[in-house]
């Protein structure tokens, strides 16, 4: 059985069309070849934001505390569809106890993991949506621990200490922006 290393990820252009199709190995070893990849930030009814802390064994940004969860769809692959599987695998959350996701926008980075050597050259498709119901139950393979935060007790921890959290993070919760709000509601005392 292949590992996710081995799985296949759709190569684009400078525009987002797709232009085939390698491994995400071959994908993230420098200097990379440009990608789609989408984030998934979860929210709770009271604004708060599901973060995780990416296990051990990641080949890229391990250790560090990121969005809800985020991966690769396949070649031709729906981007909901595919972040939706990987919500269930990463965090154990079905899409029974999430509100749809909806996707709010596109984040274009590169980014260099100086522990591993590898690569991120991605166009990441952001989705945003509410826990309904549930708890999540990460895999330990995938995530290390989890935490609901405050988007504000994020910016602040991503400017005091960049180097704790993914280097899309940032980007990441830009594109969601205002979206949040609609998705999540108003924070109580708001």
């Amino acid at each position: 059985m292949p590992g996710r290393e081995d799985l296949a990820v759709e190569l684009v252009d400078e525009a987002g069309a797709a232009v085939g199709s390698c491994s995400v190995a071959e994908a993230h070893t420098a200097p990379g070849r440009t990608h789609r990849a989408f984030s998934v930030l979860l929210y709770d009814g009271a604004g708060r934001v599901l973060l995780q802390r990416r296990a051990a064994g990641k080949t890229r940004f391990a250790g560090r505390w990121s969005n809800t969860c985020c991966g690769h769809p396949g070649p031709g692959e729906d981007v909901a569809g595919a972040a939706a599987r990987r919500l269930a695998a990463e965090m154990g959350l079905t899409p029974e106890q999430t509100a749809p996701l909806t996707e709010v926008g596109v984040l274009p980075y590169q980014a260099a993991d100086p522990a591993s050597g590898r690569v991120e050259r991605e166009w990441d498709h952001v989705l945003v949506g509410t826990l309904a119901d549930g708890t999540p139950a990460p895999d330990p393979a995938e995530v290390s621990e989890y935490a609901w935060v405050w988007p504000a007790e994020v910016r602040a921890g991503l400017a005091a200490r960049p180097g704790d959290y993914s280097p899309w993070l940032p980007g990441v919760l830009d594109v969601a922006g205002d979206s949040t709000a609609a998705v999540a509601g108003p924070r109580p005392g708001a």
